[in-house]
């Protein structure tokens, strides 16, 4: 029998609130694959959602949300047994925070507890040029057992609409974390 899987998104402040809309709506269109699913927002997360949508971040119905100012919410406890965490868009000092080993906050705190219980934590950065203190971070987190799938869409399944370009990123994700997703596949199209 299968372990049920408990699921994190965190949502900061970097460009690319479309990816976290985008993921939000994707794992809700997918009822049961999930036991639970957790989202938290940074403060930055919600004004830049805001910003670049024009309108206030909702959680979709289910899913549980909590303060990125509680430090003793689920999230911050392995024993709370949530099995896999996506941060998307992930911040450069979100990642550079997880690196550095610091917890200041319930995500930095949840993606701690996801790498001391070598859980599955899958950071999406949303930056260009990296520099090279970014790329030593993502090696610090990969090293850790972190995954970095930065928001680079795929164009070889031929997307026709920006819609597509994005679900192109969110899928990429969502086979990350649960490998029975029907996203796109090589040569299906």
């Amino acid at each position: 029998m299968e372990t049920p899987k408990k699921l994190i998104i965190a949502i900061t402040g970097a460009s690319g609130a479309v990816y976290g809309k985008s993921l939000l709506q994707n794992i809700s269109g997918r009822p049961g694959l999930f036991e639970e699913v957790a989202v938290i927002f940074s403060e930055n997360g919600r004004k830049v959602w805001a910003y670049e949508l024009g309108k206030e971040a909702i959680v979709p119905a289910g899913f549980r949300e909590f303060s990125n100012e509680d430090s003793f919410a689920a999230p911050a406890s392995g024993s709370a047994g949530y099995t896999h965490m996506v941060i998307c868009p992930c911040s450069m000092a979100t990642l550079g925070s997880i690196a550095g080993g610091i917890s200041t906050n319930l995500i930095l705190r949840a993606a701690d507890v996801m790498l001391k219980e070598r859980r599955t934590l899958v950071l999406v950065p949303r930056e260009m040029p990296y520099s090279l203190i970014h790329i030593r971070n993502m090696e610090t987190v990969t090293l850790a057992g972190g995954i970095i799938c930065p928001a680079s869409p795929s164009f070889y399944a031929l997307p026709a609409t920006q819609e597509e370009i994005i679900q192109s990123v969110t899928e990429k994700i969502c086979n990350l974390i649960h490998p029975d997703t029907n996203g796109y596949r090589w040569g299906s199209r």
